[in-house]
């Protein structure tokens, strides 16, 4: 089965085929580590774990690379205002971001390569650019001349005029151009910087991604990924540096996630609705965060809001109370993928809403199937949960775990169940429905059935 791709670069969906038949190339931009990683962070961490998940069922050896920035602006910034050192600040919200991804479910990336320990490939690049005329010197710094290069603008189809109108381009009398942009630029003694050609400075951010991505992945990778909002400078600029430098195609697809708003607004400090994954983790399980964002197609708008945690929240416990009911069931493994809808739908530029409407179909087919169609079924939801990087859980630890801080025990739970069952026995049916209610007033829900009380804690 083939997989389509959109790609930004042409505009439409693309059948992706990589440059070395059964090995692909992915980078993807990752944090610039001053801070928490904000829950817009989080959408291209989910998306492209979850297309790394997919292309490894496609092909023998895929290496993806998610880069770490650890020498910017706002880090030099974020050290001052804390009064701490550098590596102090990144190394902290590095080990933090990790964290946080690894609670969605996020694979590690097979490369994370960091900025400061790629110095060498970033000043090679600038030398070559330099060399070939696509760079000069001005005032300590030196800068990309975009006039150089014949189709600048073409990932994100604007002319040199369009791109710097309303852009946030840096104002200064030593450029050429107004839309020349920093290849290296002057460190003071008091800030980090490396000795170079140039004078002891430090590399600009568009200059990091061009050189890590040669320095471990070669002159030309398949696929390079990020959210829209990187298309126009920073791809823009990555492109103009490699091409220039190297030639060739550089990336062969490019792939942007859309934006995601909060509650209906763009997210921002200003606006207040600045939610970090940490903090959405002090209410919600990293699964839940990662269904949210998978619940909409990558390539379109998202609306983040606690209307839709909790929506993915009741459909997780609907999903995991189906695998709860057949825990005692073997699972068939020996799923053909190929034959497969919600398959099928993942290679479809990542449809991931079809995908999770696939696994609702594969539910309801196991409520209602014969003992021997149950593995298989069971090991279905289970291969297509895999992908998506959710269902891996216990069921049971799924439904009953997560309690609030002073909520009732799991062993309270138990005992009042037994409580009731010997009420129900002794026929004090009053009695029997008050532990009901009580466990209901607490957020617990018992299920009866013919096998015996199952109870799961409450979505909301």
């Amino acid at each position: 089965m083939s997989l389509k791709l959109y790609n930004t670069l042409s505009g439409r969906k693309e059948t992706f085929e990589p440059l070395v038949p059964e090995t692909v190339t992915m980078y993807v931009c990752g944090p610039t580590v001053y801070n928490l990683a904000h829950i817009g962070n989080a959408r291209p961490v989910v998306v492209f774990d979850t297309l790394f998940r997919l292309l490894q069922t496609h092909y023998d050896t895929v290496t993806y690379a998610r880069n770490i920035t650890d020498i910017d602006d706002k880090i030099i910034a974020a050290a001052r205002e804390g009064q701490r050192g550098i590596e102090s600040v990144t190394e902290e919200y590095t080990a933090k971001f990790r964290e946080d991804m690894a609670q969605l479910n996020a694979l590690p990336p097979t490369l994370e390569p960091q900025a400061t320990q790629n110095i060498d490939a970033m000043i090679a690049l600038t030398a070559t650019l330099l060399e070939k005329g696509h760079a000069y010197e001005a005032q300590g710094h030196v800068l990309f001349a975009v006039e150089s290069m014949e189709d600048y603008g073409k990932l994100s189809k604007r002319s040199l005029d369009d791109m710097l109108a309303g852009a946030r381009v840096e104002v200064a009398d030593y450029k050429r151009h107004p839309g020349d942009f920093v290849l290296w630029k002057p460190a003071s003694d008091e800030d980090p910087g490396w000795d170079s050609p140039w004078g002891r400075g430090r590399p600009g951010w568009h200059l990091e991604c061009s050189a890590m991505i040669r320095e471990h992945l070669g002159d030309t990778i398949d696929i390079h990924g990020g959210g829209r909002d990187l298309i126009f400078p920073h791809h823009e600029n990555e492109i103009a540096q490699s091409r220039c430098a190297h030639g060739g195609d550089y990336v062969r697809y490019w792939m942007h996630n859309a934006y995601l708003d909060i509650d209906g607004e763009k997210m921002s400090k200003s606006l207040g609705n600045f939610r970090t994954v940490r903090d959405l983790l002090k209410s919600y399980r990293g699964e839940v965060l990662r269904f949210a964002l998978l619940s909409a197609q990558y390539r379109s708008p998202l609306n983040f809001s606690v209307e839709l945690l909790d929506q993915a929240q009741a459909t997780l416990d609907s999903l995991y109370s189906t695998l709860r009911d057949v825990a005692d069931v073997d699972v068939d493994m020996e799923v053909s993928l190929v034959d497969e809808p919600f398959y099928h739908a993942l290679n479809d530029d990542l449809n991931t809403p079809v995908a999770i409407a696939e696994i609702h179909a594969l539910a309801k087919q196991l409520h209602k199937a014969a003992p021997e169609d149950k593995p298989g079924l069971k090991g279905r939801i289970l291969a297509a949960g895999n992908l998506l990087g959710i269902l891996e859980q216990d069921a049971v630890e799924w439904l009953q775990g997560n309690a609030a801080s002073g909520a009732i025990s799991a062993e309270e739970v138990e005992a009042l169940i037994e409580e009731r069952l010997a009420a129900k026995l002794a026929k004090n049916y009053a009695r029997a429905d008050e532990v009901r209610e009580e466990l209901l007033a607490q957020g617990v829900v018992l299920e009866d059935s013919r096998e015996g009380t199952q109870w799961k804690r409450k979505s909301d």
